[in-house]
């Protein structure tokens, strides 16, 4: 069926219900869906990062699969293996949780770096390469990854290289009073699963129209000003890539479609600027010392960036 932009934001309103205390997070995850962007969720447990991603796969009428992610996970565990079946005299492959629509990979930092890096040509490539064959992954493949920023023992940061795979890194905050204050009278055992209002492929027919909208040879000057601007910055050890400008520019246009214009603007950079950026740019070492936030420095950038007229 043909999507319309009040669809998604009537599934975001749906989330909405679902999820208290979450808003801000919707229009991101909205549009990395749009795009096929994978997203890092980072939040403390028990912020309900896990409940937001199967409803919105359930919304999304997409398949989902949940992985645990631990020290002793291997690349198989996730990736798939192949079983001899002693009555065939043969091999036979089993895929893993990753052939699937919506993965959610849970703790991802808890996982050695060997099993990290099996989610990346999934990620990039959109296919898994196993006993020299290659199996391709559904035409929507969409993972979303956690971690709990508090915990530090026993876990394995992301490499720069990988985080720059995904497109967002959205921060799962506590909710506030009054959010939390519905939250614990809602009865929320007899809460029914919620129906879906689209399917998958109906996002991935979209995305031809959402890459053809419009951008202006002056807007796309402004998005390079901006990525410029975190390569030069006295503050910053690293900037953002060549990869991040281009995902910078599809995520805008994913704004502006979900918006029914057929033009990006400003506006649409400088809202996804924070989830798009706050994973890709390092502080320098004397810049952590002196207490600088990513947060504000993200923002002070966007700020010293002449708007176009």
């Amino acid at each position: 069926m043909a999507v319309a932009p009040t669809t998604l934001t009537a599934l975001g309103q749906a989330l909405g219900q679902i999820i208290v205390g979450q808003t801000a997070l919707i229009e991101p995850l909205l549009v990395a869906a749009l795009v096929g962007g994978h997203v890092v969720l980072e939040g403390v447990p028990g912020t309900g990062k896990t409940l937001l991603v199967k409803a919105l796969a359930q919304l999304l009428g997409a398949e989902f699969r949940r992985v645990q992610l631990t020290p002793d996970i291997l690349p198989a565990d996730i990736l798939g293996t192949s079983i001899f079946d002693p009555q065939a005299c043969s091999f036979s492959f089993r895929p893993g949780p990753i052939f699937t629509e919506v993965l959610l990979a849970d703790e991802v930092n808890r996982t050695p770096p060997r099993t990290q890096a099996a989610l990346l040509e999934a990620m990039q490539e959109q296919q898994v390469t196993l006993e020299g064959q290659t199996r391709p992954l559904p035409p929507f493949f969409w993972v979303i990854a956690t971690q709990n920023p508090l915990e530090f023992e026993g876990t394995y940061p992301l490499p720069e290289a990988q985080l720059d795979r995904f497109l967002f890194k959205l921060t799962v905050d506590y909710p506030d009073y009054e959010a939390e204050k519905t939250l614990l009278r809602a009865d929320l055992g007899a809460a029914p699963l919620p129906q879906p209002l689209l399917k998958p492929a109906d996002l991935v027919a979209l995305r031809p129209a959402v890459a053809a909208l419009t951008a202006t040879d002056v807007l796309i000057e402004y998005l390079l000003a901006l990525v410029h601007h975190t390569r030069q910055h006295r503050d910053l050890l690293l900037g953002a890539s060549p990869r991040a400008a281009v995902a910078w520019l599809q995520a805008g246009r994913a704004r502006a479609w979900m918006a029914g214009r057929d033009y990006v603007t400003p506006d649409d950079l400088q809202v996804l600027a924070l989830p798009l950026l706050q994973h890709r740019l390092i502080l320098k070492p004397e810049a952590q010392l002196e207490g600088v936030q990513l947060s504000e420095l993200i923002q002070q950038l966007v700020e010293q960036v002449p708007v176009p007229r």
